[in-house]
Protein backbone atom coordinates (compact mmCIF):
# COMPACT_ATOMS: atom_id res chain seq x y z
CA UNK A 1 0.00 0.00 0.00
CA UNK A 2 2.46 2.30 0.95
CA UNK A 3 4.80 1.49 -2.18
CA UNK A 4 2.13 1.97 -4.44
CA UNK A 5 1.08 5.72 -3.08
CA UNK A 6 4.98 6.78 -3.23
CA UNK A 7 4.61 5.50 -6.47
CA UNK A 8 1.93 7.56 -7.57
CA UNK A 9 3.68 10.42 -5.57
CA UNK A 10 6.77 9.79 -8.14
CA UNK A 11 4.76 9.65 -11.19
CA UNK A 12 2.77 12.95 -10.31
CA UNK A 13 5.91 15.13 -9.20
CA UNK A 14 7.59 14.07 -12.35
CA UNK A 15 4.49 15.05 -14.50
CA UNK A 16 4.89 18.12 -12.66
CA UNK A 17 8.00 18.98 -13.33
CA UNK A 18 7.71 18.05 -17.27
CA UNK A 19 4.16 20.02 -17.35
CA UNK A 20 6.76 22.63 -15.23
CA UNK A 21 9.24 22.40 -18.21
CA UNK A 22 6.90 22.93 -20.84
CA UNK A 23 5.13 26.18 -19.12
CA UNK A 24 8.85 27.27 -18.85
CA UNK A 25 8.98 27.18 -22.46
CA UNK A 26 6.73 29.01 -23.40
CA UNK A 27 7.13 31.67 -20.63
CA UNK A 28 10.76 31.92 -21.42
CA UNK A 29 9.89 32.92 -25.64
CA UNK A 30 7.27 35.95 -24.21
CA UNK A 31 9.44 39.14 -24.44
CA UNK A 32 6.69 40.88 -21.43
CA UNK A 33 8.24 37.93 -19.01
CA UNK A 34 11.87 37.22 -20.24
CA UNK A 35 14.70 39.74 -21.13
CA UNK A 36 14.13 42.06 -24.27
CA UNK A 37 15.56 40.41 -27.27
CA UNK A 38 17.10 44.25 -28.02
CA UNK A 39 18.16 45.77 -30.84
CA UNK A 40 21.97 45.85 -31.35
CA UNK A 41 23.27 42.76 -32.02
CA UNK A 42 25.42 42.12 -28.89
CA UNK A 43 22.30 42.81 -27.27
CA UNK A 44 20.34 39.81 -28.75
CA UNK A 45 23.62 37.94 -28.38
CA UNK A 46 23.22 38.41 -24.57
CA UNK A 47 19.57 37.41 -25.08
CA UNK A 48 20.86 34.25 -26.73
CA UNK A 49 23.34 33.39 -24.22
CA UNK A 50 20.77 34.36 -21.08
CA UNK A 51 18.36 31.87 -22.80
CA UNK A 52 20.85 28.73 -22.96
CA UNK A 53 21.97 29.06 -19.45
CA UNK A 54 18.36 29.49 -18.34
CA UNK A 55 17.62 26.17 -19.73
CA UNK A 56 21.49 24.30 -18.72
CA UNK A 57 20.66 25.35 -15.13
CA UNK A 58 16.61 24.09 -15.20
CA UNK A 59 18.01 20.82 -16.73
CA UNK A 60 20.46 20.46 -14.43
CA UNK A 61 18.03 21.66 -11.55
CA UNK A 62 15.10 19.16 -12.42
CA UNK A 63 18.03 16.54 -12.06
CA UNK A 64 19.13 17.21 -8.83
CA UNK A 65 15.80 17.15 -7.72
CA UNK A 66 14.84 14.39 -9.18
CA UNK A 67 17.52 12.01 -8.17
CA UNK A 68 16.93 13.46 -4.53
CA UNK A 69 13.30 12.46 -4.80
CA UNK A 70 13.52 9.03 -6.16
CA UNK A 71 16.76 8.71 -3.54
CA UNK A 72 13.77 9.79 -0.74
CA UNK A 73 11.62 6.92 -1.89
CA UNK A 74 13.47 4.15 -2.81
CA UNK A 75 16.06 4.83 -0.07
CA UNK A 76 13.30 5.91 2.88
CA UNK A 77 13.65 4.42 6.74
CA UNK A 78 10.37 1.99 6.44
CA UNK A 79 12.13 -0.05 3.61
CA UNK A 80 15.23 0.17 4.43
CA UNK A 81 15.84 0.48 7.81
CA UNK A 82 19.30 -0.66 7.98
CA UNK A 83 21.92 1.84 6.32
CA UNK A 84 24.07 0.66 3.73
CA UNK A 85 27.65 0.88 4.70
CA UNK A 86 29.66 1.30 2.09
CA UNK A 87 31.95 4.22 0.89
CA UNK A 88 32.83 6.54 -1.43
CA UNK A 89 32.71 5.30 -5.42
CA UNK A 90 35.91 6.46 -7.02
CA UNK A 91 34.35 6.18 -10.48
CA UNK A 92 31.16 8.44 -8.86
CA UNK A 93 33.17 11.22 -7.57
CA UNK A 94 35.09 11.56 -10.80
CA UNK A 95 32.19 11.75 -12.70
CA UNK A 96 30.24 14.48 -10.87
CA UNK A 97 33.33 16.11 -10.94
CA UNK A 98 34.12 16.25 -14.61
CA UNK A 99 30.85 16.76 -15.58
CA UNK A 100 30.46 20.06 -14.16
CA UNK A 101 33.84 21.52 -15.04
CA UNK A 102 32.59 20.14 -18.72
CA UNK A 103 29.05 22.31 -18.03
CA UNK A 104 30.90 25.18 -16.49
CA UNK A 105 33.43 25.48 -19.53
CA UNK A 106 30.36 24.96 -22.12
CA UNK A 107 28.67 28.24 -20.25
CA UNK A 108 32.16 30.01 -19.89
CA UNK A 109 33.29 30.02 -23.21
CA UNK A 110 30.03 32.20 -25.13
CA UNK A 111 30.13 34.11 -21.65
CA UNK A 112 33.35 35.57 -22.00
CA UNK A 113 33.51 35.93 -25.94
CA UNK A 114 30.14 38.13 -25.26
CA UNK A 115 31.91 40.05 -22.07
CA UNK A 116 34.68 40.56 -24.87
CA UNK A 117 32.60 42.27 -27.17
CA UNK A 118 30.53 44.25 -24.67
CA UNK A 119 33.82 46.21 -23.76
CA UNK A 120 35.04 46.72 -27.74
CA UNK A 121 34.85 50.37 -28.39
CA UNK A 122 37.29 50.41 -31.02
CA UNK A 123 36.82 51.52 -34.55
CA UNK A 124 33.79 53.84 -32.74
CA UNK A 125 32.87 56.47 -35.31
CA UNK A 126 31.09 58.44 -32.69
CA UNK A 127 31.97 59.23 -29.12
CA UNK A 128 29.49 60.98 -26.68
CA UNK A 129 30.41 61.55 -23.01
CA UNK A 130 27.95 60.60 -20.69
CA UNK A 131 27.81 62.52 -17.14
CA UNK A 132 25.18 61.59 -14.63
CA UNK A 133 24.35 64.06 -11.93
CA UNK A 134 21.67 63.93 -9.54
CA UNK A 135 18.82 63.56 -10.36
CA UNK A 136 19.68 64.30 -14.36
CA UNK A 137 22.03 63.10 -17.59
CA UNK A 138 24.06 65.44 -19.34
CA UNK A 139 25.92 64.56 -22.88
CA UNK A 140 28.70 66.16 -24.69
CA UNK A 141 29.57 65.16 -28.06
CA UNK A 142 33.30 65.10 -28.31
CA UNK A 143 34.49 63.61 -31.62
CA UNK A 144 32.42 62.55 -34.87
CA UNK A 145 34.20 60.83 -37.65
CA UNK A 146 37.14 63.11 -38.56
CA UNK A 147 35.63 65.77 -36.31
CA UNK A 148 37.77 65.75 -33.10
CA UNK A 149 36.20 68.86 -31.97
CA UNK A 150 32.28 68.97 -32.18
CA UNK A 151 31.70 70.83 -29.06
CA UNK A 152 28.19 70.14 -28.57
CA UNK A 153 26.71 69.26 -25.24
CA UNK A 154 23.51 69.79 -23.55
CA UNK A 155 21.37 68.38 -20.10
CA UNK A 156 18.92 65.87 -20.33
CA UNK A 157 16.23 66.36 -17.76
CA UNK A 158 12.95 64.27 -16.81
CA UNK A 159 9.94 65.96 -19.06
CA UNK A 160 6.76 64.09 -17.09
CA UNK A 161 4.82 67.05 -15.29
CA UNK A 162 4.82 67.10 -11.63
CA UNK A 163 0.85 66.31 -11.90
CA UNK A 164 1.21 63.06 -12.89
CA UNK A 165 3.62 61.84 -10.48
CA UNK A 166 2.06 63.66 -7.63
CA UNK A 167 -1.39 62.28 -7.50
CA UNK A 168 -3.12 62.89 -4.54
CA UNK A 169 -4.09 60.35 -2.09
CA UNK A 170 -6.26 60.01 0.80
CA UNK A 171 -6.26 63.21 3.73
CA UNK A 172 -2.96 62.15 5.44
CA UNK A 173 -0.93 60.44 3.27
CA UNK A 174 2.46 61.18 1.78
CA UNK A 175 3.40 62.93 -1.18
CA UNK A 176 7.15 63.18 -3.19
CA UNK A 177 7.06 66.67 -2.33
CA UNK A 178 5.29 68.60 0.66
CA UNK A 179 2.29 67.38 2.95
CA UNK A 180 -0.62 65.77 2.13
CA UNK A 181 -2.71 69.22 2.76
CA UNK A 182 -1.08 70.68 0.56
CA UNK A 183 -2.68 68.44 -1.93
CA UNK A 184 -5.89 66.46 -0.84
CA UNK A 185 -8.38 67.24 -3.21
CA UNK A 186 -6.09 67.69 -6.39
CA UNK A 187 -7.64 66.32 -9.59
CA UNK A 188 -5.15 63.80 -10.50
CA UNK A 189 -3.79 63.81 -14.11
CA UNK A 190 -3.81 61.04 -16.25
CA UNK A 191 -0.44 59.49 -17.58
CA UNK A 192 1.44 59.28 -20.63
CA UNK A 193 2.41 56.61 -21.97
CA UNK A 194 5.35 56.88 -21.58
CA UNK A 195 5.18 58.29 -18.10
CA UNK A 196 8.54 58.92 -16.35
CA UNK A 197 10.34 58.11 -19.54
CA UNK A 198 10.35 61.35 -21.36
CA UNK A 199 12.93 64.04 -21.19
CA UNK A 200 13.44 67.50 -22.36
CA UNK A 201 16.57 66.98 -24.59
CA UNK A 202 17.12 63.29 -25.70
CA UNK A 203 20.06 61.74 -27.26
CA UNK A 204 20.47 61.37 -30.51
CA UNK A 205 22.47 59.35 -32.20
CA UNK A 206 22.76 57.77 -36.05
CA UNK A 207 21.77 54.54 -36.89
CA UNK A 208 24.54 51.75 -38.91
CA UNK A 209 27.55 53.72 -37.02
CA UNK A 210 29.29 52.34 -33.81
CA UNK A 211 28.63 54.87 -31.35
CA UNK A 212 31.64 54.97 -28.08
CA UNK A 213 29.76 56.24 -24.86
CA UNK A 214 32.47 57.53 -22.03
CA UNK A 215 30.09 57.05 -18.82
CA UNK A 216 31.02 59.01 -15.51
CA UNK A 217 29.79 61.19 -12.88
CA UNK A 218 30.04 64.51 -11.15
CA UNK A 219 28.49 63.66 -7.84
CA UNK A 220 27.62 60.22 -6.56
CA UNK A 221 27.44 55.93 -8.37
CA UNK A 222 25.01 56.39 -10.99
CA UNK A 223 24.35 53.66 -13.96
CA UNK A 224 23.78 54.19 -17.70
CA UNK A 225 21.47 51.53 -19.02
CA UNK A 226 19.18 51.48 -22.13
CA UNK A 227 17.97 47.71 -22.39
CA UNK A 228 17.78 47.55 -26.29
CA UNK A 229 21.50 48.66 -26.57
CA UNK A 230 22.45 45.08 -24.53
CA UNK A 231 24.54 45.86 -21.08
CA UNK A 232 24.93 48.87 -18.77
CA UNK A 233 27.81 50.61 -17.66
CA UNK A 234 28.41 52.43 -13.69
CA UNK A 235 28.98 55.99 -13.68
CA UNK A 236 31.12 56.53 -10.88
CA UNK A 237 33.20 60.08 -10.00
CA UNK A 238 36.55 60.37 -10.88
CA UNK A 239 36.42 57.41 -13.30
CA UNK A 240 35.52 57.35 -16.79
CA UNK A 241 33.72 53.75 -18.20
CA UNK A 242 33.37 52.77 -21.29
CA UNK A 243 30.25 50.93 -23.50
CA UNK A 244 29.03 51.37 -26.85
CA UNK A 245 25.75 50.63 -28.80
CA UNK A 246 25.37 49.82 -33.03
CA UNK A 247 21.95 50.48 -34.16
CA UNK A 248 21.44 48.50 -37.53
CA UNK A 249 20.10 50.99 -39.84
CA UNK A 250 16.42 50.17 -40.20
CA UNK A 251 16.01 50.08 -36.85
CA UNK A 252 15.04 54.54 -36.05
CA UNK A 253 13.47 55.63 -33.20
CA UNK A 254 13.25 55.78 -30.01
CA UNK A 255 14.55 53.87 -27.11
CA UNK A 256 14.42 54.43 -23.20
CA UNK A 257 16.43 53.24 -20.76
CA UNK A 258 17.09 54.30 -16.46
CA UNK A 259 19.37 54.82 -13.74
CA UNK A 260 20.10 51.60 -12.55
CA UNK A 261 21.88 52.21 -9.54
CA UNK A 262 19.89 53.17 -6.67
CA UNK A 263 21.74 56.80 -6.47
CA UNK A 264 19.17 58.73 -3.79
CA UNK A 265 15.90 59.94 -3.14
CA UNK A 266 14.77 60.89 -6.82
CA UNK A 267 16.79 58.33 -8.49
CA UNK A 268 13.45 57.65 -10.50
CA UNK A 269 13.65 60.65 -11.82
CA UNK A 270 16.50 60.56 -14.18
CA UNK A 271 15.19 58.55 -17.60
CA UNK A 272 17.27 57.87 -20.44
CA UNK A 273 15.62 59.12 -24.13
CA UNK A 274 17.79 57.73 -27.17
CA UNK A 275 16.30 59.08 -30.88
CA UNK A 276 17.80 57.12 -33.33
CA UNK A 277 17.83 58.84 -36.51
CA UNK A 278 19.55 57.81 -39.82
CA UNK A 279 23.39 59.25 -40.98
CA UNK A 280 21.81 62.37 -42.97
CA UNK A 281 19.75 63.60 -40.02
CA UNK A 282 21.71 63.16 -37.26
CA UNK A 283 24.47 65.22 -39.46
CA UNK A 284 21.65 67.78 -40.20
CA UNK A 285 20.83 67.91 -36.38
CA UNK A 286 24.22 68.05 -35.47
CA UNK A 287 25.42 70.76 -37.87
CA UNK A 288 22.27 72.25 -36.33
CA UNK A 289 23.61 71.99 -33.05
CA UNK A 290 26.53 72.90 -33.15
CA UNK A 291 25.60 76.45 -34.65
CA UNK A 292 23.65 76.74 -31.38
CA UNK A 293 26.96 76.43 -29.14
CA UNK A 294 28.61 78.47 -31.36
CA UNK A 295 26.34 81.91 -31.15
CA UNK A 296 27.04 83.78 -28.39
CA UNK A 297 24.67 83.54 -25.20
CA UNK A 298 21.36 85.52 -25.63
CA UNK A 299 21.38 88.07 -23.10
CA UNK A 300 18.42 90.04 -23.94
CA UNK A 301 16.85 91.48 -20.48
CA UNK A 302 13.61 90.62 -20.05
CA UNK A 303 10.75 92.96 -20.42
CA UNK A 304 9.09 92.76 -17.06
CA UNK A 305 9.12 90.80 -14.06
CA UNK A 306 6.07 88.71 -15.14
CA UNK A 307 8.02 87.71 -18.38
CA UNK A 308 10.67 86.37 -16.19
CA UNK A 309 8.83 84.40 -14.03
CA UNK A 310 6.45 82.56 -16.47
CA UNK A 311 10.48 81.59 -17.92
CA UNK A 312 11.51 80.57 -14.65
CA UNK A 313 8.70 78.56 -13.29
CA UNK A 314 9.28 75.93 -16.87
CA UNK A 315 13.18 75.89 -15.57
CA UNK A 316 12.51 75.61 -11.75
CA UNK A 317 10.24 72.74 -12.46
CA UNK A 318 12.31 71.30 -14.46
CA UNK A 319 15.76 71.29 -12.92
CA UNK A 320 15.03 72.53 -9.06
CA UNK A 321 11.62 70.84 -7.80
CA UNK A 322 12.78 67.39 -7.31
CA UNK A 323 15.27 68.79 -4.28
CA UNK A 324 13.11 71.88 -3.26
CA UNK A 325 10.01 71.25 -3.88
CA UNK A 326 7.67 72.13 -6.37
CA UNK A 327 5.81 74.97 -4.15
CA UNK A 328 9.58 76.04 -2.61
CA UNK A 329 8.80 73.77 0.37
CA UNK A 330 12.10 72.28 0.61
CA UNK A 331 13.03 68.42 0.66
CA UNK A 332 16.77 67.41 -0.12
CA UNK A 333 17.26 70.85 -0.94
CA UNK A 334 16.36 74.06 1.57
CA UNK A 335 12.79 75.64 1.36
CA UNK A 336 12.90 78.94 -0.35
CA UNK A 337 8.80 79.84 0.65
CA UNK A 338 9.57 82.34 3.10
CA UNK A 339 13.16 82.18 2.88
CA UNK A 340 15.42 85.55 4.34
CA UNK A 341 17.74 83.97 1.74
CA UNK A 342 14.90 84.56 -1.75
CA UNK A 343 14.06 87.34 0.07
CA UNK A 344 16.21 89.75 1.43
CA UNK A 345 18.50 91.48 -0.99
CA UNK A 346 21.35 91.57 0.23
CA UNK A 347 21.63 87.23 -0.42
CA UNK A 348 20.88 88.26 -4.04
CA UNK A 349 24.51 88.29 -5.47
CA UNK A 350 24.94 85.10 -3.05
CA UNK A 351 21.83 83.46 -4.61
CA UNK A 352 23.69 83.84 -7.94
CA UNK A 353 26.62 82.29 -7.02
CA UNK A 354 25.29 79.61 -5.61
CA UNK A 355 23.22 78.75 -8.87
CA UNK A 356 26.46 79.32 -11.05
CA UNK A 357 28.70 77.54 -8.54
CA UNK A 358 26.69 74.78 -6.69
CA UNK A 359 27.25 74.62 -3.00
CA UNK A 360 27.61 71.09 -0.69
CA UNK A 361 25.16 68.41 -3.19
CA UNK A 362 24.02 71.03 -5.17
CA UNK A 363 25.49 70.83 -8.81
CA UNK A 364 26.71 73.96 -10.13
CA UNK A 365 23.88 74.50 -12.90
CA UNK A 366 26.64 77.41 -14.64
CA UNK A 367 27.46 74.51 -17.39
CA UNK A 368 23.92 73.13 -17.21
CA UNK A 369 21.77 76.30 -17.94
CA UNK A 370 21.62 79.23 -20.14
CA UNK A 371 22.35 82.94 -18.70
CA UNK A 372 19.09 83.58 -19.17
CA UNK A 373 17.39 80.53 -18.01
CA UNK A 374 19.59 81.15 -14.35
CA UNK A 375 18.32 84.39 -14.10
CA UNK A 376 14.93 83.73 -14.73
CA UNK A 377 14.69 80.95 -12.43
CA UNK A 378 16.44 82.75 -9.54
CA UNK A 379 13.58 85.88 -10.28
CA UNK A 380 10.91 83.34 -9.71
CA UNK A 381 12.65 81.61 -6.90
CA UNK A 382 12.73 84.99 -4.99
CA UNK A 383 9.06 86.07 -6.00
CA UNK A 384 6.89 82.98 -6.11
CA UNK A 385 5.43 81.28 -3.32
CA UNK A 386 4.78 84.54 -1.50
CA UNK A 387 7.98 85.74 -1.26
CA UNK A 388 7.02 89.15 -3.04
CA UNK A 389 11.31 90.28 -2.87
CA UNK A 390 10.61 92.47 -6.02
CA UNK A 391 13.99 91.34 -7.70
CA UNK A 392 14.16 91.21 -11.45
CA UNK A 393 17.15 88.87 -12.45
CA UNK A 394 18.86 89.53 -16.09
CA UNK A 395 20.62 87.79 -18.01
CA UNK A 396 23.43 90.48 -17.81
CA UNK A 397 23.94 89.84 -14.01
CA UNK A 398 24.28 86.66 -14.22
CA UNK A 399 26.74 86.64 -17.28
CA UNK A 400 28.95 89.12 -15.40
CA UNK A 401 29.03 86.70 -12.04
CA UNK A 402 30.45 83.59 -14.34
Amino acid sequence: MQSTLFHRMAVGLTSLMISGLATASDWAERSDHNLRPGVTAVAQEVHGLHNTVLWIVSIIGLLVFGLILISMIRHRRSKHPTPATFHENIFLEVLWTIIPFIILIAMAVPATRVLIELDDTADSELTVKVTGYRWRWGYEYLTYQDDNDVGVSFISSLATPPEQYENPVLSGGLFPYGTAKDRVGTPPQDKDHNYMLEVDNPLVIPSGQKVRFLVTSDDVIHSFWIPDFGGKKDAIPGFVNETWALVPEGEEGTYYGQCAELCGKNHAFMPIMVNVVTQDEFQDWLAQKKEEAAAAPDLTPFESLDAAMEVGEKVYASNCALCHGQNGEGGIGLPFAGDDFAIKPEHREEHIHVVLEGRNAMPAFKGQLTPKDIAAVITYERNAWGNDSGDLIQPEDVHEEE
